[in-house]
């Protein structure tokens, strides 16, 4: 990190001296001015040396190769502007570059510079400071007002507004209580809590999501590739034209003017810069693109595959209404019943918990046994009763009789398209619960605002059944469906899907049963939710702010990315044909040839800078 500060440093102070000594020789001339420009071209070429060096190190031909040939005629012709205005470029392409680099991390820093050291841990009544290091999962971290959160945990004790803004984006303060989750790097602004640690160090949120931001801007998409292979093709192009050229006219300083004149430090930077602005606008409201890549492919998605609950729906059903069977009291049922859902992270168990505490006030015994079967239904034990929760297929599977009286009154309210979850004591079907999943306000705009942009269809899949699968479809403008589905039966459909179509698919979930079907999709959104490591990492788009308003932001931004992006070829040939012809009919000599390729240089990389104004509100 000095080092790259020190070399940003000296390119910054060589950028303006070079600026500075050719202003002066120009309005001064003079001797002094000249050998001032001799020193500042020789200063100048050391760089420009070590990077031809390091490239043939890397068994590379690179545009420094180019540059520094131009500089060793320069010298050896004494075209001193020449080689000061090459120096002048390259120092100037050399500072972008670095600057690209910072803006890369700049979020990084913002979020780093805050890093607590020290955290205050409780050990039985005594209260400990210690590095922040040395937590450890299971202590219990005391926080307060002003306080970063330094680990992942759960509330155990306090209340508190926490800004979480840092990982989302999102400005809205969310009121944090006991049982609630907190993640590392939110920020407590009013209020105090005692924290459970379950993550700390390199297993937090923060610490994965830090892994993920660096490596995406690590990773090259097919338009940094081509610029890269093009450089090579580009100087030996170059070369042999300077070769012809020197063949045909003998002319030294017109070998020079070509050299000088064609240049291309200006692509080399522009194109990187505006993937990491792209990167960059996307990270501030809160979506993590994973590298230029997906960039390059989100425009061109054309199919996009959505799982239903969780993603399109919030995935928090509301219970509609309770169907009690066997002679069972409606309170007796919601007793014994609690206990098959109460240590299930699925959303229907979520919700049926939070309906028996808060709305029934019933108390939920701890299961001694308790097995989950993904996509099915439940099974737990408790005090030798044998209890279980799922879809009728699944409790039949099981063992348990359903009679058809049964069946039918469950069957009725599927007929409305709501959903129902049965669940049966020692074999028995006792009661159901009847539950409604609440559509996303934003879920219907999505689906029409990327068609307007290209999708051709959306799909849903969802483990619901046909009534209530269609009833959302109609709702939101799903074109094609697929219900009563497991989650390997989604993954096999992605896969089949793909198999047959060659167009770009793009694959939405929320990450709990999706983590396989979105690491296979051409281009995969997580309905990110902070802490939802495992989506996170299996997405090429994560929404940390879980908002469907963000997708369409994305696509805009990548379209006018990648527009900017052929922009910047277009403009760079154009200006480089100019150039050549220029220097060909005699218009440009060595000097001048190097002041034009300096000038120019300026306009894709503005134009890479349009990026951070543009506007990504989809009409």
């Amino acid at each position: 990190m000095k080092i790259l500060q020190a070399n940003f440093v000296f390119n910054v102070f060589l950028t303006i001296f070079l600026a500075v000594i050719l202003v002066w020789h120009f309005f001064a001339g003079g001797n002094k001015s000249y050998w001032a420009l001799i020193l500042v071209s020789v200063v100048g070429f050391i760089p420009v040396c070590f990077g031809a060096l390091k490239g043939f190190w890397q068994k590379r031909l690179t545009i420094d190769f180019l540059a520094g040939l131009s500089l060793v005629i320069s010298f050896i012709m004494r075209e001193w502007h020449s080689a000061a205005f090459i120096c002048l470029m390259l120092a100037f392409a050399r500072v972008f570059h670095f600057w690209t680099e910072a803006k890369e991390k700049k979020i990084i820093n913002r979020l780093l510079r805050y890093k607590p050291q020290k955290i205050k841990i409780k050990i039985g009544e005594e209260i400990k400071e210690i590095p922040v290091g040395k937590a450890q999962k299971g202590d219990l971290v005391i926080l307060e007002s002003g306080d970063f959160i330094p680990i992942d945990g759960v509330i155990v004790s306090g209340q508190a507004a926490v800004n979480e803004s840092m990982l989302t984006g999102e400005s809205e303060l969310k009121l944090k209580k006991i049982g609630n989750n907190v993640f590392s790097f939110s920020v407590i602004e009013n209020g105090s809590l005692v924290v459970r640690a379950e993550k700390v160090g390199g297993e937090s949120f923060f610490a994965k999501t830090l892994e993920l931001v660096e490596s995406a801007s690590r990773k090259k998409g097919k338009s940094e590739r081509i610029a890269d292979k093009f450089a090579l093709w580009y100087v030996v192009g170059i070369l042999v034209l300077a070769f012809i050229s020197f063949a045909i006219f003998r002319n030294y300083s017109l070998v020079l003017s070509i050299l000088l004149v064609s240049c291309a430090d200006d692509i080399a930077v522009a194109i990187p810069l505006s993937f990491t602005i792209a990167l960059s606008r996307a990270a501030k409201r809160g979506v993590l693109i994973k590298g230029s890549e997906t960039i390059e492919k989100v425009p061109k998605i054309k199919f996009f595959i959505a799982d239903k609950t969780g993603t399109l729906t919030y995935g928090r059903p509301k219970i509609k209404d309770i169907i009690v069977f066997n002679g069972f009291s409606e309170n007796d049922f919601l007793k014994k019943a609690g206990s098959v859902f109460l240590n299930s992270r699925h959303p229907v168990s979520s919700a049926i918990v939070e309906f028996l505490i808060k709305e029934r006030g019933i108390i939920i015994p701890v299961p001694d046994k308790f097995l989950e079967f993904a996509g099915e239904g439940l099974e737990a034990e408790r005090t030798g009763e044998k209890i279980l929760a799922g879809k009728l297929e699944f409790l039949q599977k099981k063992g348990v009789d359903v009679l058809a009286k049964q069946t039918r009154e469950i069957n009725e309210e599927i007929e409305k398209g709501l959903s129902a979850i049965a669940v049966a004591f020692n074999g028995k079907i006792s009661g159901v619960f009847v539950y409604e999943d609440e559509i996303r306000p934003f879920s219907s705009k999505l689906i029409w605002q990327m068609k307007k942009m290209g999708v051709e269809s959306w799909t849903m899949l969802t483990g619901d059944n046909e009534k209530v699968a269609r009833k959302t479809a109609d709702q939101l403008g799903i074109d094609y469906f697929r219900s009563n589905l497991r989650p390997e039966e989604k993954l096999r459909y992605i896969e089949n899907f793909k198999a047959s179509h060659k167009d770009i698919i793009a694959m939405i979930g929320d990450g709990i049963n999706d983590v396989a079907s979105l690491a296979i999709a051409d281009v995969s959104f997580a309905m990110a939710k902070v802490g939802a490591e495992a989506a996170i990492e299996a997405a090429d788009v994560a929404l940390l702010n879980d908002k469907l308003e963000r997708i369409p932001e994305v696509a805009t931004l990548c379209k006018k990315t990648m527009r900017i992006v052929g922009q910047h070829f277009w403009v760079w040939g154009i200006f480089n044909v100019i150039g050549l012809v220029l220097v060909f009919v005699g218009v440009l000599g060595p000097t001048q040839a190097a002041a034009y390729n300096f000038i120019t240089d300026f306009v894709p990389i503005l134009n890479a800078l349009r990026l951070t104004k543009v506007n990504l509100q989809v009409k």
